[in-house]
């Protein structure tokens, strides 16, 4: 396929898939929803009653995506990415948004409330921000806000003219 690969990534709720979706239609890379992909393909260890959630076999999904993303030219999303090969990424966007924001997204996707809370304080202590700054090289790192609809198509904006410089 060829182009770069992009990670986009960020607490839940920030409009990871939203942007992917968005920067992929503009782009013509590959959108790889990682989430989507663990439960479609069962690149998990079981379900976490606890956080609602599947459990992620970090070595079944790196190994499944690593011919796609070998090939080149992917925006994947996760909320996750300490986990990735480095290598695979020209670009890393990490999305932020506000709490009281985040909250409401939450709660309209209708996750129980110690859900919502746990992922309203990962983005308080800036989790996934953290783990993008040490898991990958401070030039490939963007950091960009999430708020509103017009942040997203402006991000989804900036990212394709970076796609276009970089292919």
């Amino acid at each position: 396929m060829g182009g770069p690969n992009i990670l986009i990534t960020g607490t839940p709720g920030t409009g990871k898939t939203t942007l992917a979706e968005l920067v992929a239609s503009m782009t013509g890379l590959r959108h790889i929803n990682v989430g989507q992909w663990v439960k479609d393909k069962e690149l998990h260890q079981g379900w976490d009653q606890e956080h609602q959630s599947f459990i992620i076999d970090e070595d079944k999904v790196v190994d499944e995506l690593e011919p796609l993303l070998g090939e080149g030219g992917n925006v994947v999303d996760h909320h996750g990415c300490d986990f990735f090969p480095e290598r695979w990424f020209q670009l890393v966007v990490v999305l932020q948004t506000d709490n009281t924001e985040l909250w409401g997204r939450l709660e309209r996707r209708g996750y129980p409330e110690a859900k919502v809370k746990e992922n309203v304080e990962a983005e308080i202590f800036m989790v996934v921000a953290e783990e993008a700054s040490d898991s990958y090289k401070p030039e490939i790192v963007k950091y960009l806000r999430s708020d509103k609809v017009e942040e997203v198509e402006a991000n989804a904006e900036w990212i394709a003219e970076w796609v276009a410089a970089n292919s």
